[in-house]
This record gives structure tokens, sequence and C-alpha cells, in this order.
């Protein structure tokens, strides 16, 4: 199993687990967030790019992670995934390049495993 399989599993099995004790709120919550990334005014590219940034700034390599396999599942060009790099290292500072190094190690195992 190559590292986007085993992000993917593991991070199904915790959501179906996490969903399904019943806790009210917190299914709430994990609905607010798949809304979020619906189409709206916004459409879903922009809302994954965008999320994508927030995930770097905010250095969450899982979220990072889930953006990034979600963006290359919708046709985002690494020319594209470049610019969010850029972005993000420039809101977030020089601290968010580690993630971007392990951002880009991701899309590469995608663009692998594709």
């Amino acid at each position: 199993m190559n590292s986007v399989d085993e992000f993917n599993a593991y991070r199904s099995k915790m959501n179906e687990k996490l969903t399904g004790y019943g806790h009210k709120n917190l299914n709430r919550f994990f609905n607010l967030d798949t809304n979020t990334y619906k189409e709206g005014a916004l459409d879903i590219k922009t809302k994954e790019l965008l999320g994508l940034v927030a995930s770097m700034v905010l250095r969450c390599d899982d979220c990072i992670k889930y953006h990034i396999g979600t963006c290359f599942k919708i046709g985002v060009s690494k020319d594209e995934i470049f610019d969010v790099f850029m972005v993000a290292n420039l809101v977030g500072g020089s601290i968010c390049i580690p993630h971007t190094r392990r951002a880009l190690e991701f899309w590469e195992a995608l663009e692998s495993s594709a």
C-alpha cells in the first residue's frame, strides 16, 4: 500500500468511527465541512485551492494531504499547485516550507499512482 492509499484508508476508517459514535454536534461539524466545499458562489476548484492555502498556513499536514488529493482528483494542474504553494508561503512565512515539501511529495505520490 502506498502513502496515498494509507492516508485515504486511515482517514476513512477514523472518520467512520468518529461519525459512527453519533455525537450530534460533531456530526454536524463534519456535515458542515462536507457542504462547505460543494459548488456555491465559488466553484469547487477555488474552494479546494483556498482550503489548501489555509491548511498550509495553519500547518496541518493531514488537511494538506486531503486538499492536495482532492485538487489532483478534480484536475488542478501542477502549475496551479505551485501558485498555491507560493501564496501559502507568502502569507504563512518560511515556517510553511517543510509543509510545502511534504505537500509536493504527496502530489508526486498521486502522480505516480495515477
